[in-house]
């Protein structure tokens, strides 16, 4: 049963901690990992936390309390996840474009190590040879997500190794003897099928026969997370059914069976997560109604970046009657938040909160403008607790350094 926060509790954050303020609901991050786990139960299934969904330390350290593992897109999300408190085993770290000294980091560090190129998988073969396990992300040219900016696995992506080199691959790892452990596909966020995951498992049983060592296949994240009423999410619970199908056919096919690793983000801390407003100003034109808050897409980029919808409510005046208004922000550019949008009556002084607001929220926020960025608080236990503090200042500031 998922687990949501009440305007009582949203208002009494931002009345104690100010606005804008990031609000992270620690027991829907539970129920939605629970709801993971209960659906593969049995199986040898891992779970590893996208981070770069977001990174604050007590986020990594309440997956490290529920018994999940993280994944990390750069070698400081693996430091952070190790401050955190997890075991190197439990940290993956996938490589993309990256300098081949982040490799070398991560291997001191004795975690997992998914590797994005043929370049990068040849030095490390002339370092490493059979000595450390290591996965490769492959690139299988299928479409996948609700935007192209945020699809991985088409053919004129960046990301993975693609099938087409195949055979320079394998000649690599066969020159270097490399120990080949994994083999990783994420094909993109946003995904609503199971069909997507499945045409994922078939590549991976063709791949099966050339990879003795394999432990693990990994499918990446990607599961779809619904953002209003009516909207499509990933069946987990199907999802589960055909991944033990594949399991089977691979037992039966070639007397071998492999840990499944996944890796949600989104699917963890969207839902939890809550960015309360103040409007500053209602702006009547003969068009178009304004409702300014006191942000922009310096906090929340989404809209602006990925035209990702946020269902946005009026605490102050929930049962209000509707009116139609564009959400805007206070930054000195095209800054919307919604267009043409159904909400309760809002009045100057209100407090608008912008739902599913956990996943690349606080996570893509930057001072443009030289404004700060907000704080974080976390719900735990019912108690509201402050988890970063707002800039001030001096933040704009640190790490300038005058020379007139």
């Amino acid at each position: 049963m998922s687990h949501s926060l009440s305007n009582e509790q949203l208002i009494a954050a931002a009345n104690s901690f100010g606005t804008p303020l990031y609000v992270y609901d620690a027991a829907n991050i539970e129920a939605q990992y629970s709801a993971l786990t209960t659906a593969f139960t049995g199986q040898p299934v891992k779970f590893f936390y996208a981070s770069k969904a977001l990174t604050n330390i007590n986020i990594l350290k309440l997956m490290l309390h529920m018994g999940c593992a993280v994944d990390c897109s750069s070698i400081n999300e693996a430091h952070l996840a190790i401050k955190a408190g997890h075991a190197p085993k439990n940290i993956l770290y996938t490589s993309n474009g990256i300098h081949f000294s982040e490799i070398e980091t991560a291997v001191s560090l004795s975690i997992h190590v998914n590797i994005d190129s043929l370049s990068n998988l040849e030095k490390f073969g002339k370092k490493y040879g059979s000595s450390y396990p290591v996965g490769i992300r492959l690139r299988p040219n299928i479409m996948a997500g609700g935007n192209l900016k945020i699809s991985t696995g088409h053919d004129k992506s960046k990301f993975g190794v693609p099938l087409e080199q195949l055979e320079a691959l394998l000649a690599i790892i066969d020159t270097y003897q490399i120990n080949i452990a994994g083999l990783h596909i994420h094909t993109g966020s946003e995904i609503k099928d199971v069909s997507v995951f499945m045409k994922v498992t078939d590549v991976f049983f063709d791949l099966v026969p050339k990879f003795p060592q394999l432990q693990f296949l990994d499918l990446g994240g990607g599961f779809k997370v619904p953002y209003k009423a009516g909207d499509p999410s990933t069946n987990i619970n199907e999802l589960a059914t055909e991944i033990q199908k594949f399991q089977e056919k691979l037992q039966s096919t070639y007397a071998r069976s492999f840990e499944l690793w996944f890796e949600p983000g989104k699917y963890m801390v969207s839902k939890a997560g809550y960015f309360i407003t103040e409007v500053n100003v209602i702006k009547q034109t003969p068009t178009i109604t304004f409702a300014g808050v006191n942000s922009g897409f310096n906090h929340l980029i989404r809209p602006m970046l990925y035209e990702a919808y946020h269902e946005i409510k009026n605490l102050s005046n929930p049962n209000g009657p509707l009116a139609t208004y564009d959400v805007v922000g206070n930054i000195c550019e095209t800054d919307t938040f919604a267009s043409d949008r159904q909400i309760a009556t809002i009045a100057e002084g209100d407090l608008l909160v912008f739902e599913n607001a956990g996943a690349y929220g606080f996570e893509m926020a930057s001072n443009f403008n030289s404004r700060y960025k907000p704080a974080e608080v976390m719900i735990l236990k019912g108690e509201a607790k402050l988890i970063r503090q707002r800039d001030t200042f001096e933040d704009l500031t640190r790490n300038q350094v005058e020379v007139l």
